[in-house]
C-alpha cells in the first residue's frame, strides 16, 4: 500500500496495491478491463450519457453501497438524500443542486425510488431498483475480472457470475472503505481529467484500448467524429478533452486535425495505477465479504 495512505484493514489478508501495479501481467488485466467496460457502455449512448462523470458515477455507486449498508435500528445508516450528500463530501462533491438533479435524473429514469421510512414517515429513504442493481452487477463484473486473471488463487467466482447475493456482500462491506476510497479518490488528477468531463473516460478508454490493439503503431487512429457517435457525445467535446490532455502531457495528437492520438507513457502509468487501486479496494471489499476463509493472500 501507498505510505501516503494506512492499511485500513491489516487484519484482512488481500493483495497489496505495489504487487498489483508491479505485476507482470498488468498489460493482460488492462485489456481485460477495457473490453469488459466498453462492453457495458460501447453501445449504449444512453448510460454513457446518464453516468458521463465522476459525480454521477459516484452518486450512483454510493447509493448502491449506503444502501447495502442500512440498519433500520440505526437513521444514522439510512440511504436519505442527506445522507448521500455528506458521504459524496468526503469526495469533493459538495454541490447540493447538482446532487438533487442526478438522484431525480436517476429516478425519472427507472434507476431509483424513495420511499417513506417505515420508523419515520417523515424520512424518506432512497431505493436503488432492480434495473439499478443488475447494471451495477455488471459493472462490478468488469472490475473484477481484471483481479481474477493477476489473482487466480482468489476466488471471485460470485461476482464475475453476477450473484446478488454476493453483490450485496461485497457493497455491504464496502461501506467501511469509504473513507480510504475518498482519499484514494483526489490522488489521481490525471484520470480526473477524464473523469471529470462528460463521456471523458468512455473516450480514453476506446483510445487506448485501440492503441493496445495495434501495438507497432503508438497512434490510435479513431477519428473524433466515430468516437463522439459511439458515446453520444460531440465531436467538438472529444476534440477539446484531448488537447486539454495533450496540454497536460497525457496524449499527442498526430495527423490532420489531430485524427491520430498518440498515447504517452504518462498516460499509460497514470491509468494503470488508477486501475490498480480501484482493484486494490475491490478485493479488499470483497475479502471483507468473505472473510477470506477459503481465499489465499497474494504475494
Amino acid at each position: 500500500m501507498s505510505e501516503a495512505i494506512a492499511d485500513p484493514r491489516p487484519d484482512v489478508p488481500h493483495v497489496a496495491l505495489d504487487m498489483l501495479v508491479r505485476h507482470p501481467r498488468l498489460a493482460e488485466a488492462r485489456k481485460l478491463y477495457l473490453d469488459r467496460f466498453l462492453a457495458i457502455y460501447g453501445g449504449d449512448p444512453f448510460l454513457v450519457r446518464l453516468l458521463i462523470e465522476s459525480g454521477r458515477i459516484l452518486v450512483f455507486v454510493l447509493a448502491l453501497v449506503l444502501d447495502a449498508g442500512q440498519d433500520p435500528a440505526r437513521p444514522e445508516t439510512w440511504l436519505t438524500v442527506g445522507r448521500l450528500k455528506r458521504e459524496l463530501a468526503m469526495f469533493g462533491m459538495a454541490s447540493a443542486r447538482q446532487i438533487d438533479h442526478l438522484i431525480r435524473r436517476l429516478c425519472a429514469v427507472g434507476y431509483m425510488g424513495s420511499r417513506p421510512a417505515e420508523q419515520d414517515r417523515r424520512v424518506r429513504i432512497l431505493e436503488p431498483t432492480e434495473r439499478m442493481r443488475a447494471h451495477d452487477r455488471d459493472w462490478l463484473a468488469a472490475h473484477y475480472a481484471p483481479l481474477a486473471l493477476l489473482c487466480p488463487e482468489n476466488d471471485y467466482g460470485p461476482i464475475l457470475r453476477r450473484d446478488p447475493a454476493a453483490q450485496m456482500a461485497q457493497r455491504y462491506a464496502a461501506v467501511t472503505l469509504l473513507p480510504v476510497a475518498a482519499q484514494m479518490f483526489t490522488t489521481f488528477p490525471d484520470m480526473l481529467l477524464f473523469l471529470n468531463r462528460a463521456g471523458g473516460f468512455p473516450v480514453i478508454a476506446a483510445l487506448l484500448q485501440a492503441a493496445m490493439a495495434d501495438p507497432a503503431s503508438p497512434h490510435a487512429a479513431v477519428p473524433f467524429a466515430d468516437v463522439g457517435d459511439r458515446f453520444g457525445i460531440s465531436r467538438t467535446q472529444v476534440r477539446n478533452l484531448l488537447v486539454e490532455a495533450e496540454q497536460a502531457g497525457l496524449v499527442k495528437l498526430h495527423a490532420r486535425g489531430g485524427q491520430s492520438v498518440e498515447i504517452l507513457p504518462r498516460l499509460w502509468t497514470s491509468h494503470d495505477r488508477g486501475m490498480a487501486a480501484g482493484m486494490y479496494l475491490h478485493d479488499l471489499a470483497y475479502a471483507i465479504a468473505t472473510g477470506r476463509r477459503r481465499f489465499t493472500e497474494a504475494v
